[in-house]
């Protein structure tokens, strides 16, 4: 328990005792030592955003950039800039007319004010750039492009986070308010900017090398199979015969012809086709108590999909535990080192992933979303990884996935994949190639972020003019 004292002439109006922890006392002590700016100082003019109703999304919204304008939200705003990759559209008519006040133009600072995570978190809009923002970020324009990057690796430094999270307020969505932002003091060093605009620079390139060595993994694969996959795409008229209709499908999806393609071209490979199920000892799935899982570390993690990351590594950290008594009575889901994660349903079913042998928990288990595939001794487990990753292996899930609001795949459909069986002697030497490239793309993650880490400490130290 941490005790400290608050005289009555340095209440702020604040009466809660988060807002005056020593930390954050004497960080801004330190700040306002230096400089007596706020955010508020450089702010010309400040605008929110809204969301448009979902129920009538045709209203307001478009798939197509030459239709509107980005609409952004918390997850497009990041310390290197903006994110468009999962970026949605608002038409033009949206964008002028209703949300006419959030619009952000080229040089705007837009800052996050909600959510859970880091506070404050901004980017800026960057040249010839036209859009708009949610309730979760507000736009700031300032005197210059210069003056809202400077602020937004302000901002985005621990020391900004810091000043930004003391004045947040709320239980489990923190926010700030415009007065609350504008308060933030401000060391206004243009310094700064250089040596994050380099960092960053270092880290996309780090992190794009990295992506390019996950990416190869699929063309490998498939060229040590000796599988060329078919250019085709998706047709909207074909006939499919009855004696050609298969698993009691009777959707058009399941039918499109390339899907025919793709299964010839396995056929076609170097080896042999069998189904899954003939190198599976076990494919099964698991569950959670009725009490749910904790975020604590109290008895055994319990795996599900979001634990399953792009690379097919499988996530150590943000875990959530159920029972050890649990854990014991269902012994039949509990998940081994080389044991394979496949996601069932959901929005990412198919993703997969697998139990590393250093991964730091001998004991877990997985929930329901989860499919586990437990390899057979002549097979090795990291080849079947890598197939089922593949773009061949991904396609088969596709076309057998079903259900209405909840979209899945049912056990026997994996069963039932078609996987090449190379000798052993084939598969060592492409699940040898594949940990390999996705440890370097580790390591050179790794690197990135150190470099981003190294260059905040020199931020800081800079601002607090160490």
């Amino acid at each position: 328990m941490q005790c400290f004292a608050v005289w009555s002439n340095e209440i702020e109006g604040r009466l809660d005792v988060f807002y005056y922890l020593p930390e954050f006392v004497e960080l801004e002590r330190r700040i306002k030592k230096s400089s007596s700016k706020t955010i508020g100082d450089y702010i010309i003019n400040i605008s929110g955003g809204a969301t448009p109703e979902k129920d009538e999304s045709e209203k307001y919204y478009t798939d197509s950039a030459e239709n509107g304008v980005p609409f952004l939200r918390v997850q497009n705003i990041t310390e290197s800039g903006l994110n468009l990759a999962d970026c949605k559209y608002i038409n033009f008519d949206t964008h002028n007319g209703m949300l006419k006040r959030s619009q952000v133009k080229e040089g705007d600072l837009i800052t996050k004010i909600t959510g859970v995570g880091r506070m404050a978190v901004s980017s800026v809009a960057p040249e010839g750039f036209d859009g708009n923002i949610n309730q979760h970020l507000v736009a700031i324009k300032t005197d210059s492009y210069q003056t809202s990057k400077v602020l937004a690796t302000f901002l985005n430094s621990d020391i900004g986070e810091r000043l930004a999270f003391r004045r947040s307020t709320g239980g489990t969505r923190p926010a700030l308010d415009y007065r609350a932002l504008k308060t933030i003091p401000v060391i206004f060093k243009p310094e700064i900017l250089d040596i994050m605009q380099f960092a960053l620079g270092q880290n996309k390139q780090k992190e794009a090398e990295a992506q390019g060595l996950l990416d190869s993994i699929d063309s490998y694969v498939l060229d040590e199979l000796g599988i060329k996959l078919p250019e085709v795409e998706e047709r909207m008229c074909f006939t499919v015969n009855s004696e050609e209709v298969q698993n009691n499908r009777m959707d058009t999806y399941y039918y499109q012809p390339r899907f025919e393609e793709v299964g010839k071209a396995l056929r076609n490979g170097k080896y042999t086709v069998a189904s899954l199920k003939n190198m599976a000892n076990e494919i099964i799935s698991g569950q959670r108590p009725k009490g749910g899982v904790k975020q604590i570390s109290d008895g055994v993690p319990s795996l599900g999909g979001e634990h399953i990351l792009g690379n097919g590594c499988i996530a150590t950290q943000n875990l959530k535990f159920i029972p050890n008594n649990f854990h014991e009575s269902h012994l039949k889901s509990k998940a081994n080192k080389n044991d394979i994660l496949l996601i069932k349903d959901g929005a990412t079913t198919g993703k997969v992933g697998i139990i590393p042998e250093n991964y730091p928990f001998d004991e877990v288990n997985i929930n329901e979303h989860v499919f586990l595939i437990r390899c057979k001794k002549d097979f090795n487990p990291y080849y079947l990884f890598s197939f089922v990753k593949s773009t061949i292996g991904q396609i088969q899930i596709s076309r057998e996935i079903t259900g209405g609001t909840i979209m899945g795949i049912v056990r026997v459909s994996v069963e039932n994949l078609s996987i090449p069986l190379p000798p052993l002697e084939i598969q060592n030497k492409i699940a040898d190639e594949v940990k390999n490239r996705i440890s370097e793309a580790e390591r050179l993650k790794a690197e990135a972020s150190k470099i981003i880490e190294e260059a905040k400490k020199k931020v800081e130290e800079i601002i607090l003019g160490e």
